[in-house]
């Protein structure tokens, strides 16, 4: 498995490089934006996994700010797989969810990722027969779903101004 250090945050971080890729399915190669002042949302461009000192990391990148996001590492594990497309023998929670909502003709559509009292929380927009409905989910679970889902992975803009790190021209040394 090939790795790079990279710097986000002053911090020296180790990336997979398998489970970093361009959420193309996710987003445009513009940023989106959705709706104007409180509430406003911004769409994800990419989303990577990374191990810190402190433990696993989702990042998900626009294009001048990151939001790092820690997560447990099952969560990690499922959303590597996800994005490298590289899973493992036997479904994971994450790829069973996915499956179900395929039987019954539903699909992720849609999460928006907000954040409260310093923990991230997810709306989980699912639709089945042209319904959507919006359930309450953690942030890590919401996003494994919708890169399976290839659904948008919004941000309210109040996110990234108050998580967001900038992220300069990141320099990506071979190890």
């Amino acid at each position: 498995m090939h790795h790079s250090i990279c710097k986000l945050a002053g911090l020296a971080w180790i990336t997979l490089m398998p489970a970093m890729a361009a959420a193309s399915d996710l987003a445009t190669d513009t940023p989106v934006e959705s709706g104007t002042g409180p509430g406003k949302l911004i769409q994800v461009q990419r989303v990577e996994v990374i191990q810190s000192p402190g433990g696993r990391v989702v990042v998900l990148n626009m294009p001048d700010k990151s939001i790092p996001i820690f997560v447990d590492s099952m969560v990690a594990l499922s959303i590597q797989a996800a994005l490298s497309g590289d899973g493992p023998l036997r479904p994971l929670s994450h790829d069973l969810m996915h499956s179900i909502l395929g039987s019954l003709d539903a699909k992720v559509t849609q999460v928006a990722i907000t954040l409260r009292n310093g923990t991230y929380y997810a709306a989980l927009t699912i639709t089945a027969g042209g319904k959507p409905q919006v359930f309450d989910s953690r942030a890590s679970d919401a996003i494994a779903l919708a890169i399976r889902s290839r659904a948008p992975i919004m941000l309210d803009a109040a996110v990234v101004d108050a998580a967001g790190v900038d992220q300069p021209e990141r320099k990506r040394d071979s190890i």
